[in-house]
């Protein structure tokens, strides 16, 4: 049944039962927009108070200092904004993994979908098992094998620990969704003169591209407000991703919560802007990739 029948005022349901449904909605919403509008409250108070009696939004006295000084520094304590290097490191590092990510999973997706070879059922289930190993547990080995490559402290090495936990699933993503393509499509471009790799680059990687968006995504994600892994991989301070940065200011006994709250709200943005560009794309991803296995 489509959500559009569902809620459809022709379908005989009672009055009650649409204030129901839209009573429901209306507090999921709630749920979930509330705890992000404390987070604007602690960000637009007069001082670093993260705890108060008041429950309005818009506190007394409301100021932007906070978002002035996660900016551009704060002058009373001569501290210096890092928040674009923040930012920069950060977009880097989650750009060039979910790039790569979509690159790997693409193609052997594709090779698990078209090709028939020995270890191929033995390799979906080892991809699949990898994404029940606890991201703990991969952190010792990690940072032994960044440790020999030298990769310490650097761009590559963050993005190769994101890649080993992102690409598996990707990988699942895009096979089911590549499961739905006729095959036709591709002989028959081969029939008119193509090779089976422009055949994959001109036919099929156009049609999925609301699948490979959905996992350009979940790349994205998966690195953009990580925190456990950046923490041990990268240990300069001039390399910091804004999940490392923004805990600079909470010290052993204080918290500049205004500070704190401000940095999370701008640091928000970005992944919200790529969300609701690729939201045309969301809905076909996720669900036609899983009507073939």
């Amino acid at each position: 049944m489509k959500t559009s029948a569902f809620f459809s005022r022709t379908r005989g349901d009672s009055g009650f039962k649409r204030l129901l449904i839209h009573l429901v909605l209306i507090m999921a919403c709630i749920v979930a927009v509330y705890p992000i509008l404390r987070i604007f409250s602690i960000s637009i108070r007069p001082g670093d108070s993260m705890l108060s009696t008041d429950l309005s939004i818009i506190p007394d006295n409301a100021t932007l200092n906070s978002y002035r000084q996660v900016l551009f520094g704060d002058p009373a304590t001569k501290r210096k904004s890092d928040f674009f290097l923040w930012l920069w490191n950060s977009l880097v590092i989650t750009l060039t993994t979910a790039t790569i990510g979509v690159i790997l999973s693409s193609s052997a997706a594709y090779a698990f979908s078209r090709f028939k070879f020995h270890g191929r059922s033995a390799g979906l289930i080892f991809l699949l098992t990898t994404q029940m190993i606890p991201a703990g547990m991969l952190l010792l080995p990690l940072y032994m094998m960044l440790t020999r490559l030298k990769l310490i402290n650097t761009y590559l090495g963050l993005i190769i620990a994101y890649s080993v936990s992102a690409v598996p699933f990707s990988i699942w993503l895009l096979k089911g969704y590549f499961d739905t393509i006729p095959p036709d499509l591709e002989e028959a471009a081969m029939i008119d003169g193509t090779s089976r790799l422009g055949a994959f680059y001109r036919v099929i990687l156009p049609l999925s591209t609301p699948a490979l968006a959905v996992a350009f995504l979940f790349n994205f994600t998966s690195g953009w407000s990580e925190y456990l892994v950046a923490r041990v991989v990268l240990q300069k301070a001039a390399m910091y991703t804004w999940p490392l940065g923004i805990w600079t200011y909470a010290g052993q006994y204080t918290l500049a919560a205004g500070r704190f709250a401000a940095a999370s709200m701008l640091l928000a943005l970005p992944s919200m802007a790529l969300f609701l560009y690729s939201s045309k794309w969301l809905v076909s991803g996720l669900t036609l990739g899983g009507v073939k296995g």
